[in-house]
């Protein structure tokens, strides 16, 4: 979690507002409330009638024995919005002679169940009120669930005042995150009216007060804690694991208020000014980059990336388990192939895409985008932008290595958009390690997060593709037609190598690439040593541009006898540049757009 100092503003202030609105109800005066408009005043004066009515009421009840809870009885509250397993868990607290307190709702729920119910209104001796806004903000409530029974003041005032303690508290929040996330979206007022406002702040209270007693928000630790009651236990570690459990729900839950009012008022600002990430843990791993690292998986809750895509929600239909070095080249494959719009095969070793090809006949694309380095493809990733059916899946079964013809090639990962009954089931007959993702493409705009030392970088996602730049020739060469959408296909490949990178490619496949040099000159050999001959008359994309061109990484292209040079420009050398590509006839195109990948 990503933590920031507004997280708990919601919560806080709910708090208060329960102090606030009993002190309101409690004076005589309404003097410290003033209103915009008289008309207010005057229309709310039988309301106020009746509020003064009900809280002398009140007063004359507030010393009288509660009905359970202040003589010893074991009280528990429960308030849900989510009443998975409601029945079952009421039961068991009954019959471990537990009086259960309940609201609107969740104590209609257990009585159908059978479970006897008190009502939330006979300890408060106030109605609910305000459209369900106020039902448990009050010191009946809060203050049987925040007195430590350890502290003799404590429990002095609540025998004062006639309140019972609570030994459990099990709540859950409105669905604010599944109404907001809606399919065709909710309004603004309706949005507000789902933001919870007792609930968290009985989460919070009785999490600060977990040594006395038990709070519970989610229903999977429903039977662990009737087991932990039932042996009399007093562990107070399960005890804070529960509290930090209630914290982190509360925590996650404003974070996703706050997201979202975000989007209400600055909506097309991406960087406030702190926000915070919810994630959620969706597995152990069995180790990070290396074997002494311990790592784990988790998934971003945030609001932005439900139904956005992506490797970290895809589906794994067969295979190992993932592990750390998998997620990173999962994603760098699935990222570089969702960005062709022609069918597609991308091949991935470490974050790097080494074989690319693009061809109607996808069975050709695969083949040419291993060819371009087998290698480097054995033992990789390989991903897909359309739908693997058994034709496919039987050439990734049986494929052999362009290196000796014989080698079966093996693979860490496919992934795809989907696949065909047939073709899955072919598919996971290659090997029962082979790993089988089926993702969604990434929705573009995202905010992308970079953990550095005591800080995180933010900047937005890299989605610029061919067609949203232009190729500004600056050479007397013009490319041709064919010239010009090699450069395009190379320049979307670069964009995907690590930096300094350079990529030759022709007819739409990938033939040689260069990356991670602290030197572009050394990308540059490196990727024309595994184009080999196909270099000439094909076209070579860079990252960024060329510091020096004559004797340097330009006039080394043109030698090689490349065809067309695509690169952003911006040197001070650009001329240099130019006047070389002219001295070889080489085409040399501008893009103005730079694709640095550390």
């Amino acid at each position: 979690m990503l933590s920031s100092a507004a997280t708990a503003t919601a919560t806080s202030v709910s708090a208060r507002s329960g102090d606030i609105l009993y002190g309101y109800f409690r004076k005589k005066s309404v003097a410290p409330f003033r209103f915009a408009r008289p008309v207010y005043r005057t229309s709310l004066r039988p309301s106020f009638v009746a509020v003064r009515a009900m809280a002398e009421s009140q007063t004359a009840q507030r010393n009288q024995p509660q009905s359970s809870g202040s003589s010893g009885e074991k009280q528990a509250l429960i308030s849900l919005s989510d009443k998975r397993d409601l029945a079952s868990l009421g039961n068991g607290l009954q019959e471990l002679g537990y009086t259960i307190v309940s609201t609107g709702g969740t104590a209609s729920t257990l009585e159908n169940a059978g479970v006897s119910v008190t009502k939330v209104e006979k300890l408060t001796h106030f109605p609910e009120m305000l459209d369900g806004r106020v039902k448990t903000l009050h010191p009946n409530i809060h203050g049987g669930i925040l007195a430590r029974r350890d502290v003799e003041h404590h429990m002095e005032a609540l025998n004062e005042h006639g309140i019972g303690t609570f030994d459990v508290v099990v709540v859950n929040l409105y669905p604010f995150y599944d109404k907001v996330t809606a399919p065709g979206g909710i309004s603004f007022e309706d949005g507000i009216e789902n933001i919870d406002i007792g609930g968290p702040a009985m989460i919070r209270a009785a999490a600060k007060n977990h040594k006395d007693v038990l709070i519970v928000v989610d229903s999977e630790d429903y039977q662990a804690v009737l087991e932990y009651l039932k042996g009399g236990q007093s562990d107070q570690q399960f005890r804070r694991k529960l509290a930090w459990k209630a914290f982190q729900h509360v925590a996650a839950y404003d974070s996703a208020v706050s997201e979202w009012l975000w989007k209400q008022t600055e909506g097309k600002e991406k960087f406030p000014p702190s926000f915070t990430v919810p994630v959620e843990l969706k597995s152990s791993l069995r180790y990070g980059e290396n074997p002494h690292q311990k790592a784990a998986f988790y998934v971003d809750k945030s609001l932005a990336e439900v139904n956005a895509g992506g490797i970290a929600t895809a589906i794994q239909h067969h295979g190992k388990e993932m592990s750390y070095n998998n997620y990173l080249d999962a994603d760098a494959a699935w990222n570089c192939v969702s960005e062709f719009e022609n069918p597609t095969c991308v091949v991935v070793k470490h974050t790097n895409p080494c074989g690319v090809a693009s061809r109607d006949d996808i069975l050709e694309a695969y083949r040419l985008a291993v060819k371009a380095d087998p290698v480097s493809a054995f033992g990789g990733i390989v991903a897909f932008n359309v739908e693997v059916d058994e034709v496919l899946a039987r050439e990734i079964r049986e494929f052999r290595s362009p290196t000796d013809g014989e080698t079966r090639m093996f693979y860490e990962i496919v992934v795809a958009p989907k696949y065909t009954a047939k073709g899955l089931e072919v598919l996971k007959g290659k090997s029962k390690t082979l790993r089988i993702l089926e993702a969604k493409k990434n929705e573009q705009g995202k905010l992308s997060l970079r953990q550095i030392g005591g800080g995180w970088l933010a900047q937005e996602s890299d989605d610029l593709t061919p067609k949203d730049i232009r190729f500004n020739c600056v050479s007397d060469k013009t490319p041709t037609e064919s010239e010009l959408a090699d450069a395009k296909f190379a320049w979307l490949c670069v964009k995907h190598v690590k930096s300094n990178a350079i990529v030759i490619a022709k007819n739409n496949c990938m033939l040689g690439m260069g990356s991670g040099q602290p030197n572009r000159v050394e990308s540059l050999r490196i990727a024309f040593k595994k184009a080999g001959e196909e270099a000439k008359g094909a076209a070579l994309a860079s990252d960024a541009f060329f510091p020096f061109a004559w004797k340097d990484a330009v006039e080394e292209a043109c030698e090689k006898g490349i065809g067309v040079i695509a690169e952003p420009g911006g040197s001070i050398r650009d001329q240099d540049a130019i006047d070389c590509c002219k001295k070889y006839g080489v085409s040399l195109l501008f893009t103005n757009v730079r694709h640095f990948r550390h």
